[in-house]
């Protein structure tokens, strides 16, 4: 079982700021890769209702499956490689993928059959070393809307905070609430 926290800092851009990102560090088109998250809940919301997040991502031909659960500090992120068929069964047929994730959903008092896909977020992700992290710029589309973001994964919250909220300062980006792309997802997909 693959797991770890989570710790991250996000703003939402303009696009005009993320062209601005590009630009101070020297990146092009060529540098962003294409993702696919698609994501998973049951009718009720039983894993929202538990402040957590299941999805797979579909990332250069490869599979994970994603459970996001509240930590401490940041998330518990539990991640489980799985198969192209599988991925296909678990989407179109809702048969639930073997192992870890399944357990914890069960441990959640989740039936896995009743987890359905809710659709999918497609990213244009570039993501480089920035001090202590890893800085990330996405460009994300889904269900008639786009958003641009930027996110900075650190494993020391308070250092990762202060480089976060300078780099923002230094190029006058204002600092925004922002919720994950999974809020972001639900929150498009029952305005429709």
């Amino acid at each position: 079982m693959n797991q770890h926290i989570e710790i991250e800092f996000k703003n939402l851009l303009s696009e005009k700021e993320f062209r601005q990102l590009i630009e101070y560090f020297h990146l092009g088109a060529p540098n962003f890769k294409t993702q696919k998250n698609h994501y998973f809940d049951t009718l009720g919301f039983n894993l929202k209702n538990l402040d957590s997040a299941l999805r797979i991502r579909e990332k250069n031909g490869r599979y994970e499956l994603t459970l996001k659960q509240p930590a401490t500090e940041g998330l518990l992120e539990t991640n489980q490689d799985i198969s192209e068929g599988t991925a296909y069964a678990f989407l179109n047929h809702n048969t639930f993928p073997d192992g870890e994730i399944q357990h914890l959903i069960l441990e959640c008092g989740i039936d896995p059959k009743d987890i359905t896909c809710f659709g999918t977020l497609k990213t244009d992700r570039l993501e480089f070393p920035y001090k202590e992290g890893l800085l990330v710029l996405d460009h994300s589309s889904y269900l008639n809307q786009e958003d641009f973001e930027l996110e900075y994964e650190v494993t020391d919250a308070k250092a990762g905070e202060k480089n976060f909220l300078s780099l923002l300062e230094t190029l006058q980006i204002p600092v925004r609430e922002t919720e994950n792309k999974v809020k972001r997802f639900y929150r498009a997909k029952f305005q429709e």
